[in-house]
Formats: C-alpha cells, structure tokens, sequence
C-alpha cells in the first residue's frame, strides 16, 4: 500500500462517512491512489481535473459521474460539492493533488466534507 492509499483508508474511509475516495495529480489527471472498488476511468481524472478550470460551468451545468448528473452545490477555486439525490461528491484541490470522495444516502455528508477539507488542509501544509 502506498503512502495515499493508508490516507484515504485512515482519513477517509476509516470515517465511515466516504464510501469510495482517490487522490489524483492535478497537473496530469493520473489517478495515484483509489479505494478499491472505485470506478474511475482516466476520462472521469480528467474530468474533474479541469472542473476546476470551467467553475462557471460546473456551478451552472454540474457534471456526468457513473451515469449520474451531480449538480454543483459549491464551487470555488479550491473545493466542487455536488450531490445527485441522496449521493454525493466532493472534489478539493491542493497544491499537487485533487481529492475525490463520495458519500451514499446512508452517510452524513458534513462528515464527509469534513474529513476531505482536514486531509486536504494537512496536504496543504506539507506543500503538496
């Protein structure tokens, strides 16, 4: 197990709270660690890569994940909240990484959100 593979598992998942999470780069897209079970194409990191890059549209439009329309609840340069019914997910960017987690119907998504902003906060202060 690498490195983001024991934060996601101890930070996030340990939480009960995040159903699947990953950790992608966010200059490249590439996918550098994931829960298994995750169903993320490098279509879908890229995707949520440049999310960040069109804030106006996704807060607008939302986006397609799994065959689902997330609307955007929250955007801004750093964090992308969406939800579709009772699912959610949650996009936060550091200065290396983009975090990806999502919630179901039987999770509290405060939790959710407050997990994901920790472990993108002590990223943050390692420069990363």
């Amino acid at each position: 197990m690498n490195q983001f593979q024991n934060l996601i598992h101890d930070c996030l998942i340990d939480t009960r709270h995040v159903e699947h999470a990953a950790v992608l780069v966010a200059k490249t897209a590439s996918i550098a660690a994931a829960t298994t079970r995750f169903n993320m194409s490098p279509q879908h990191a890229q995707m949520f890569a440049d999310t960040f890059k069109h804030l106006m549209s996704t807060r607008e439009h939302g986006f397609y994940f799994l065959e689902r329309l997330y609307t955007c609840v929250r955007a801004d340069k750093n964090s992308i909240y969406s939800k579709c019914e009772g699912h959610g997910l949650l996009l936060v960017k550091t200065t290396l990484y983009i975090i990806v987690a999502t919630y179901n119907d039987n999770m509290h998504p405060s939790v959710c959100v407050e997990a994901v902003e920790k472990l993108a906060q002590y990223l943050r202060a390692k420069g990363k």
